[in-house]
C-alpha cells in the first residue's frame, strides 16, 4: 500500500521515492529518473524550444498522435526536474504561450498513467546503502495490509512552548512530561519524566523512529500540533525527524492559517479533515463536541478558559494535566474506530488514488480516473478557466405549498445526477466527440451534443454503482459511503471552474435534466390525483389528501415508485432510444408535515420543514432548515421548538406549554440553555465595517483580560460562547449584568411559535401578552 510519495532530486535527474506498508514491514522505493511532462500546441512547439534553450532547461519536445478538445495537435514536453517545468511554464505565460496539464504533480502523473491507485506490485534492486529498492519499476496490485497507527497530541502554552507529548497506540501509550518525577497511582498509561523542550522533543522523535508506525493520528495536528512541535523543534536545534530514514517533517505554512504537512514514509491523518471528508457536519468540530456527540464522551477539562486550566495544571498537578492529554490521544482513536476513518480513508485511497492523509480531493480523484484514458482516447485535458468559469445552475426546487398535513409521501431519485450521467451519457469526452458528429448523438442542454459511444464517466459510475450495490449487500458502510461521496462529486467536479475539465454544458446537461425530470414526475404524480406540496433537487413531497392509515399509505408510496419507474423507462427508450438507469424509491412517510411560510410573507419556504415519522413503532421528530438543527440558536429555542412541534403534531394544547416557556425564562429557570455559540471566522481586528453580537463580546471579553493581565484569547478563529445580557452581548465567564430576557422571548422564542402557531389558530402576541401581564 502506498503511504507515501514524493520527488526527490538525484543529480540533473528527479526520481519518485515512494513508501509502502506491507505485512513484512515498510518498503521504500525510488523510481528510474522521472521527468516532468506537459504539453503545448505543435503550432507553439518551436517557440517553446526556443524560450527552454534561453534558458538553459534541458528540455525533450517529441510531436505526438494526441490533440486538444479544439482538435489541435500537440507536442510533449518532459524536463529533467519539475523546478524546470516551473521556470518554462512562467516565461511560456509571459509569452501568452499554453501549456497543457502543467499543473498535474509529476508523483500523481506517474501513479495514474500507470493505473495504480493504492496497491502496487514492484521490481529493482536492492540498495542497502539507501535502504531502497532502487530503479523500481511498479504495476497495480489488489493488496492491503494492517497499519500501525499513532494517536499523538501535545499541550503547550500560549507561546507554543511545550508541557507535554501524549501517544496512544496498540505499541506504546505515554506521555512524554516537562517535570520532576511524582509518585502516582495506577495509570493506563507511562509518565516517562523530562527535563525541558529539548528532552520531550528528543524523546517523542525516539519513540516514533523506534515504534515506527504507518500513520500519525491527531485533532488538528496539520494546523496546529505539527506545526508548534516544528518551532518547537528549530527553537531548540532539534531536527523534527519524524519520517522514516530520520527524514524531516516539511511544513508550508499560508496566510490563511492552512498548513501543508508531509512526514515522508508516513500518512498523516487529521481527525478533523477526516471526518469533513466523510461527510460529518457537527455544530463545532472541536474534540470535546465530537466526542461527546460520536461517543457520549466528554474530556476531562470543562473550563470555559482552557488554556488557563492546562496551564494550572501544569503548575500544580502535573499527573492531572497527562491524563488530559493521554485521553485526547484515545479519544482520537476511538472516534477513529467509531466511524471506521481509516478504513474509509484506505477504501478512498483505493478508489481514486488520493493519498490517506489527504483532505477533500474531488477534482483531483477525478483527474486521477479519468486523464489516463482520455489520453489513450487520443486527447489531452483542457486547463482550468482563468476566470474560474460561469455558475450552472443549481438543482431544482419547488415553490412549496405552506401548511400542516396528514399523510406525506417523500419519494426520492436513488443518487439522481450520478443516474443522468449514466443514462444521457454526460462526459467531457462523449461532449467533444459528439459535436463532431452531431447525427446520432444524445442531445444535452445548452447546445451540448453527447456521443452514444465513446465515453469514459458514465462506465467508471456503473463500475462505481455495482461496487456500492456489493458494498450494501455486504453491510460494508465504509466501502459504501466512500463510493457514494465519489460518485456525487461528479456533477460539482463538472461544473467547478477548480477542474480543467469544466464546461458549463456538462453541469447543465446534467442540473437542467434534473429540473425537467423533477417537473415531470410532479405531474405524473398530479395525474394520478395526489397533491405535490414541495420538491427538492431529488425529492418529492405528496400528499395524500384522504384518510388512510400507516399501511395504506405505505401501499400508496410503493404503488407511486412503480408507476414512476415504468414510466421514466418507456419514456425514455421511445425518446432517446437509450436504457433508463433513473430509479425513484418511496423513502418517508410523514404521519405529520408541516412546511412554513418565509418570514414576513405568505409564499411557502424552501429547505425548510418538519416532520412526525413512525419508526420500528416510535415516533420521531424530522426537522430541516429550521432553528432545531441551527448551531447559532440556542438550547431553550431548540429545546422548544422540538416540544411546541410534538404537541402540535400530536393534537395536544399548547398554550399552557407556551405561557410555562415565557414564565421559566422571566424567572430564570432556563438561563443555562441562553447561550449563543458562533465561530469568528477571521482575526478579531478585522471587523471593521460590522460589529456582529460575538463579535462585540469577544471585545469585551479581551478587554477584560487586559485588564486583569491575562492573555487575549478571543483574537482569531475562536469559538465565541456569549449570553445577551441588558448591558449587551458577553462571553459566559465575564458575564457581569442580568440577562435580556425580552431579548430571549422576542428573538428566539417568538420566531419559532410565530411560524407555526396560526396555522392552529393561534397567536403568540395573544398567548405572551396574557403571561408577561402576569409581571
Amino acid at each position: 500500500m502506498v503511504l507515501t510519495a514524493r520527488m526527490l532530486t538525484k543529480g540533473s535527474h528527479q526520481l519518485v521515492e515512494i513508501w509502502l506498508a506491507t505485512e513484512n514491514g515498510p518498503v521504500k522505493l525510488l523510481s528510474t529518473p522521472e521527468n516532468a511532462t506537459c504539453f503545448t500546441g505543435q503550432a507553439d512547439a518551436a517557440q517553446v524550444a526556443a524560450i527552454s534553450r534561453s534558458h538553459n532547461l534541458h528540455t525533450s519536445l517529441t510531436p505526438l498522435p494526441l490533440t486538444t478538445f479544439s482538435h489541435q495537435p500537440v507536442t510533449v514536453i518532459k524536463c529533467q526536474q519539475d523546478k524546470q517545468l516551473h521556470i518554462l511554464k512562467r516565461r511560456c505565460e509571459e509569452q501568452q504561450i499554453t501549456l497543457y496539464e502543467a499543473d498535474i504533480k509529476t508523483p500523481d502523473r506517474f501513479f495514474m498513467e500507470r493505473f495504480i491507485t493504492s496497491g502496487l506490485q514492484y521490481q529493482g534492486l536492492s540498495d542497502n546503502a539507501l535502504g531502497a529498492i532502487v530503479n523500481a519499476r511498479v504495476k497495480p496490485a489488489n493488496y492491503r495490509c494492517n497499519l500501525a497507527v499513532f494517536s499523538f497530541d501535545i499541550e503547550c502554552d500560549e507561546k507554543g512552548h511545550l508541557f507535554s507529548i501524549g501517544v496512544d497506540s496498540a505499541a506504546i501509550k505515554v506521555v512524554l512530561m516537562i517535570g520532576e518525577a511524582t509518585e502516582t497511582e495506577s495509570l493506563p498509561f507511562d509518565i516517562q519524566w523530562c527535563t525541558d523542550e529539548t528532552d520531550v522533543l528528543r524523546r517523542f522523535i525516539q519513540l516514533v523512529q523506534h515504534h515506527d508506525p504507518d500513520v500519525l493520528i491527531g485533532w488538528n495536528i496539520k494546523q496546529f500540533d505539527l506545526p508548534v512541535l516544528n518551532n518547537a523543534a528549530s527553537r531548540c536545534g532539534v531536527p523534527l525527524a519524524l519520517g522514516r530514514q530520520q527524514s524531516d517533517v516539511e511544513i508550508k505554512l499560508f496566510d490563511d492559517n492552512r498548513a501543508l504537512v508531509d512526514v515522508p514514509g508516513r500518512a498523516v491523518i487529521d481527525g478533523i479533515e477526516g471526518l469533513k471528508t466523510m461527510t460529518f457536519q457537527f455544530d463545532s468540530f472541536a474534540l470535546d463536541n465530537v466526542a461527546s456527540e460520536l461517543l457520549g464522551k466528554n474530556k476531562l477539562i470543562d473550563d470555559p478558559d482552557k488554556l488557563g486550566a492546562i496551564k494550572h495544571l501544569f503548575n500544580h498537578d502535573k499527573v492531572a494535566l497527562a491524563r488530559y492529554n493521554f485521553e485526547d490521544c484515545v479519544l482520537v482513536n476511538e472516534i477513529a474506530s467509531h466511524v471506521k476513518l481509516i478504513d474509509f480513508l484506505i477504501l478512498r485511497s483505493e478508489l481514486t488514488g488520493l493519498r490517506l492523509g489527504r483532505p477533500g480531493g474531488s477534482v483531483a480523484s477525478f483527474i486521477n480516473l479519468y486523464l489516463p484514458k482520455l489520453h489513450r482516447a487520443g486527447y489531452i485535458s483542457p486547463n482550468r478557466p482563468a476566470d474560474g468559469g460561469l455558475a450552472s445552475p443549481g438543482g431544482y426546487v419547488m415553490s412549496s405549498k405552506p401548511g400542516l398535513y396528514r399523510n406525506v409521501l417523500v419519494l426520492d431519485f436513488k443518487s439522481l445526477y450520478p443516474s443522468i450521467i449514466r443514462t444521457f451519457k454526460i462526459d467531457p469526452l462523449g461532449l467533444i466527440e459528439g459535436l463532431k458528429s452531431t447525427e446520432q448523438a444524445i442531445p444535452g442542454f445548452k447546445g451540448a451534443m453527447f456521443d452514444r459511444t465513446k465515453h469514459f464517466l458514465p462506465d467508471i459510475i456503473t463500475n462505481l454503482w455495482l461496487q456500492r450495490d456489493e458494498a450494501k449487500r455486504q453491510q460494508d458502510k465504509p466501502r459504501s459511503q466512500a463510493i457514494k461521496i465519489l460518485m456525487n462529486s461528479f456533477y460539482g467536479v463538472l461544473g467547478s471552474g477548480g477542474c480543467p475539465f469544466y464546461d458549463p454544458r456538462l453541469a447543465s446537461s446534467i442540473t437542467l435534466r434534473g429540473h425537467e425530470i423533477m417537473q415531470q414526475t410532479a405531474q405524473w404524480i398530479k395525474q394520478l390525483g395526489y397533491e405535490v406540496i414541495y420538491g427538492d433537487t431529488d425529492s418529492t413531497f405528496v400528499h395524500i389528501t384522504k384518510t388512510v392509515d400507516l399501511a395504506e399509505a405505505r401501499t400508496i408510496g410503493k404503488a407511486l415508485e412503480r408507476e414512476i419507474n415504468t414510466r421514466w423507462q418507456e419514456r425514455i427508450r421511445q425518446e432517446f432510444d437509450l436504457e433508463c438507469e433513473l430509479e425513484i424509491e418511496f423513502e418517508t412517510h410523514y404521519e405529520r408535515f408541516f412546511m412554513p411560510t418565509i418570514r414576513g410573507s405568505e409564499a411557502g419556504s424552501k429547505k425548510r420543514y418538519a416532520g412526525l415519522i413512525r419508526r420500528d413503532n416510535e415516533t420521531q421528530l424530522v426537522f430541516k432548515g429550521l432553528e432545531n438543527v441551527r448551531s447559532d440558536w440556542t438550547q431553550l429555542a431548540k429545546d422548544f421548538q422540538q416540544a411546541l412541534y410534538a404537541r402540535i403534531f400530536n393534537d395536544k394544547p399548547v398554550e399552557d406549554y407556551v405561557a410555562a416557556v415565557i414564565a421559566g425564562i422571566k424567572a430564570g429557570e432556563f438561563d443555562d440553555k441562553l447561550v449563543y455559540t458562533k465561530q469568528l471566522r477571521k482575526p478579531l481586528k478585522e471587523y471593521t465595517k460590522t460589529a456582529p453580537p460575538h463579535v462585540k463580546a469577544a471585545r469585551h471579553a479581551d478587554d477584560m483580560n487586559t485588564q486583569a493581565g491575562k492573555p487575549l484569547r478571543y483574537q482569531r478563529r475562536t469559538k465565541i460562547r456569549y449570553v445577551m445580557t441588558t448591558a449587551g452581548p458577553q462571553v459566559v465567564e465575564y458575564t457581569s449584568q442580568p440577562l435580556d430576557y425580552d431579548h430571549y422571548i422576542d428573538k428566539q422564542i417568538r420566531p419559532i411559535a410565530d411560524s407555526i402557531l396560526p396555522v392552529i389558530g393561534l397567536d403568540f402576541e395573544s398567548l405572551a401578552s396574557q403571561q408577561l401581564g402576569l409581571f
